[in-house]
């Protein structure tokens, strides 16, 4: 069957209808690294081989040429809402699907919703939610961030609901696991009963510290107890020093996973780029959006009862202080590479595969590779933007303008 003609920068994208076909990028960067003219066969939404050399492919399915960098579809472990829509006020499956409809315009193909910290009864409907969404929209798992949490580093997060870990929190963990649902709990590990965090990870949760003031030993504890990951690293934790290492010094040393916003504002640009290279292996830094119902939705919206709002690209509060993020994955992406000034590789590695490593999602999620369902973005390799996405092998329409 004769090939398709190379896509031009404003073409659509047209894979074969029916029938297994090949897609032939400038670039893939398969999760690990980034490769020149290689081939990926696609078969019912799923990549069946991955050529080299792609000159040599003649088994006759039809070829689609395109001058992008095809990459995994980027993987978000941190999502509190989208499109207007936060979790934590619509805890329904109708939120999780109008979340996602948001995020796959930045390029998002599997992301875990987050709930912050909240009432007993919000966390029993979000997580029924997540149970009976799950394998949809991307959602991937999900991702419990409080209530058991310092007070005293808690952020954004209303003191009166946060509260020690209780037997409802663990009903609603065990529901999750029991379908073998991945689970992301932040916690303050000098606020847990003595044994509890080595409970939580043999139950099959992934323990990841925050909104915390551990100290160095108790932060290390925690570690040998089965913590693997932080979360968003500087956020939520006393500040690194030079003669107290503290929570945030303790996750560049150790071989946990470390998520980090890259927005600009919660981190800066220059230290984000010193932990990225100052941290041990094998966990890895990350990015995570943790972005707000304003990413791909209007201007503003409630939080506790306060408004919150974008001003001058910042999300604040109605003191102008710092109280959300506003961005999505190809803009963190974006960010990584022109502003923080990581290489591609680098920057494409922190919002695909190593989040998906650090959620044990790999096997579904942040590669490119036979076997691995066909999720991918076509980067325009100039600038950055996203020019298609294909989730499951097929065209997905809800693409935004692409920025100037």
């Amino acid at each position: 069957m004769k090939a398709a003609a190379a896509t031009a920068a404003d073409a659509p994208l047209e894979p074969p209808a029916a029938g297994p076909w090949w897609l032939r990028p400038a670039k893939l960067f398969d999760g690990t690294r980034l490769r020149g003219a290689t081939a990926l066969r696609i078969d019912a939404g799923w990549i069946t081989a991955v050529v080299e050399a792609p000159q040599s492919i003649a088994d006759g399915a039809p070829s689609v040429r395109s001058d992008c960098i095809a990459c995994p579809a980027f993987v978000d472990l941190q999502v509190n809402g989208g499109g207007g829509v936060l979790l934590n006020n619509e805890p329904t499956p109708e939120a999780l699907a109008a979340i996602a409809a948001a995020h796959r315009k930045g390029g998002t193909g599997a992301w875990l919703p987050t709930l912050i910290t909240t009432t007993p009864e919000v966390m029993t409907r979000a997580v029924e939610a997540v149970l009976a969404t799950h394998g949809q929209h991307g959602v991937a798992g999900m991702h419990i961030e409080g209530p058991h949490i310092s007070p005293d580093y808690r952020g954004a997060h209303a003191l009166e609901y946060i509260r020690p870990l209780d037997e409802h929190t663990w009903s609603l963990l065990r529901r999750l696991r029991a379908r073998d649902i991945p689970v992301i709990l932040t916690v303050a590990p000098e606020r847990l009963p003595r044994g509890a965090l080595a409970d939580l990870v043999a139950l099959g949760v992934r323990v990841s510290i925050g909104h915390s003031g551990a100290t160095e030993r108790q932060t290390r504890d925690a570690l040998a107890a089965g913590a693997s990951l932080f979360t968003h690293l500087f956020n939520g934790m006393p500040p690194l020093r030079t003669k107290s290492v503290g929570l945030a010094g303790v996750a560049l040393d150790s071989a946990a996973w470390c998520g980090i916003i890259a927005d600009g504002h919660h981190v800066a640009d220059t230290m984000l780029r010193l932990a990225v290279r100052a941290k041990r292996g094998p966990g890895a830094v990350f990015a995570v959006t943790d972005a707000m119902p304003t990413v791909h939705g209007p201007p503003e919206f409630e939080l506790y009862g306060a408004t919150l709002r974008l001003h001058e690209g910042r999300l604040v509060d109605a003191r102008g202080s710092l109280a959300g993020v506003h961005i999505d994955m190809i803009g963190t992406l974006r960010r990584l590479v022109r502003a923080v000034e990581l290489p591609l590789e680098t920057a494409l590695t922190m919002v695909t595969s190593a989040p998906a490593r650090a959620a044990g999602l790999e096997g579904q999620h942040g590669f490119l590779a036979v076997s691995a369902p066909a999720d991918i973005v076509l980067l325009d390799p100039e600038s950055l933007n996203i020019r298609h996405m294909l989730l499951r092998g097929a065209v997905s329409r809800a693409m935004p303008a692409r920025p100037s």
